[in-house]
């Protein structure tokens, strides 16, 4: 089976922490060149150092805000003007506050959109050009298993995943014949700090402990645990290999089975 990513090159947005990371770390194992893109300039130079380089890999890092869709414009052009060649982008932002949804004010659904799907569509305009031109691409999108089955008490963060996944499979319809595929993989409770704010709103508003929530969730999953960042990244840098080259426009739940939905 074919992974090898030597000579190609990686985008990984929201690279510092969590699924992210990893799965920067795992298409770095790889031998992919790994561009990492956040807003934290400290933590992307840390995370850079600690990527494999056995390969004579090169290491990259771009600042980027995602909270504003002209910085994150003006970062990938900035980018792309010094390094032109990219092969995969692995589009990932973290999800917004929970809360049910008769509660969210329209301007939440307006910033998540932007964050998510907008940044998404500047990102994929800039890079599926280079894509085409080198007749191999992987546009992986980290969404969530609501995608599926909308996960009570994370209205807006619902709606959104799901027009992702909806843009991602046009998307995939369109750029397929030139070697480029779009697929999105969806976590489910994994060890990240989303999953520990997650667990602290509802302890709160249960007036259960933090460990009594995990404890519960944890029974809900087939495996009986939570994923590890690590386990959710390999599946990201499988679908970014060569071997994944006829797997285009699906979305993959990484959850230990727990979602309802074939």
């Amino acid at each position: 089976m074919n992974l090898d990513l030597t000579q190609k090159t990686a985008i990984v947005c929201g690279s510092t922490q969590g699924i992210g990371r990893a799965s920067a770390v795992e298409l770095a194992l790889l031998g992919a060149n790994v561009t990492l893109m956040a807003r934290n300039e400290e933590s992307l130079q840390q995370t850079v150092s600690a990527l494999d380089v056995s390969r004579g890999q090169i290491h990259r890092y771009i600042v980027a805000d995602f909270s504003s869709t002209e910085n994150v414009k003006n970062a990938i052009e900035g980018y792309l003007a010094k390094f032109p060649e990219v092969h995969i982008l692995v589009n990932n932002t973290g999800g917004p506050a929970g809360g049910p949804i008769i509660d969210a004010k329209p301007e939440q659904f307006l910033t998540t959109f932007e964050m998510h799907l907008i940044n998404n569509q500047i990102l994929v305009q800039a890079i599926v050009p280079a894509m085409k031109k080198a007749g191999f691409g992987r546009i992986v999108n980290i969404i969530s298993t609501s995608v599926k089955q909308p996960i009570v008490g994370l209205g807006v963060s619902n709606t959104i995943r799901w027009a992702v996944a909806s843009w991602a499979k046009t998307l995939s319809l369109e750029i397929g014949k030139f070697g480029i595929t779009v697929n999105n993989v969806l976590p489910g409770y994994t060890k990240t700090g989303r999953l520990d704010t997650v667990n602290k709103s509802r302890a709160e508003a249960t007036g259960k402990t933090v460990d009594e929530v995990a404890t519960l969730l944890e029974s809900e999953i087939p495996i009986g645990r939570f994923a590890e960042p690590e386990e959710v990244a390999a599946a990201v840098a499988f679908l970014c290999s060569p071997a994944a080259a006829v797997i285009n426009g699906i979305n993959l739940p990484v959850d230990g089975g727990k979602t309802g939905s074939l």
